[in-house]
């Protein structure tokens, strides 16, 4: 079983969609609670609908909008990762208030670094690595195609991992070729906040609590991109194997 098969069999009971925005950045759900994804969007007018019940989501429950999470449409796979985030209850004890970019550039000083998905972070992060790989399946400057990372991830000791590779459906590849003795973090709003990782050799999870839906799901429908946000309805959380890792 993979990581988001794993995460999706521990959530308990399930709850009514109220309400569903999937804007060009961000998909929001709101349920029980409210969970974000990144939009993930390829389509070819020719091929089938990207969201098979669009206009009826709100219909069906949140666990009805997480068995999407196996589908063939990556659109699909984001709402079924933010309808996942919407029915998550976070322990917020085992949670520190921190920013994923401090705690890598505190673990990664002098470390060979590799972040899949180009963060705004990595200049800074750039600065202070003994090395440091940016994987990305769109590459800009400086940054290696995603196929490189049976090269480069196990070289590495700290690896950070976009939440998004859920969506894409790399995770598990990903994971895999971590190093056992790596420090290993998944970031960003898509990261489901689950202990679930801690059996996959995840150590630090960061992710994104919603405390004002209303607000958030207006943001996302504006189209804002995630900095935008400036802890407008959000908190930034870090779920933490080791409390001593993260201070």
């Amino acid at each position: 079983m993979g990581v988001l098969e794993e995460i999706i069999s521990t959530v308990d009971g399930d709850a009514p969609v109220r309400e569903v925005r999937i804007g060009p950045f961000w998909t929001g759900v709101w349920s029980r609670n409210c969970g974000l994804a990144s939009t993930v969007f390829e389509h070819e007018h020719s091929s089938a609908p990207p969201v098979r019940e669009a206009g009826n989501l709100t219909s069906m429950t949140a666990r009805g909008l997480c068995s999407y999470g196996g589908s063939g449409s990556l659109l699909e796979r984001s709402v079924a990762l933010a309808a996942l985030n919407s029915l998550l209850e976070v322990d917020l004890r085992r949670c520190r208030e921190v920013n994923a970019a401090d705690l890598l550039v505190e673990r990664g000083r002098g470390k060979r670094v590799c972040v899949v998905g180009h963060f705004p972070f990595v200049p800074r992060l750039r600065e202070v690595a003994g090395k440091l790989w940016v994987l990305e399946r769109r590459p800009r400057e400086g940054d290696l195609p995603a196929g490189e990372a049976e090269r480069v991830i196990p070289e590495a000791d700290v690896v950070a991992i976009t939440g998004t590779a859920l969506i894409n459906d790399t995770m598990d590849d990903l994971l895999g070729l971590c190093r056992k003795d790596a420090l290993v973090m998944v970031l960003g709003p898509t990261t489901p906040l689950s202990p679930v990782w801690f059996d996959h050799g995840v150590h630090l999870v960061s992710g994104t609590v919603v405390i004002d839906p209303p607000l958030v799901l207006r943001l996302v429908s504006e189209g804002v991109v995630f900095n935008q946000f400036h802890g407008r309805g959000v908190r930034l959380v870090t779920l933490v194997k080791d409390p001593g890792i993260a201070g």
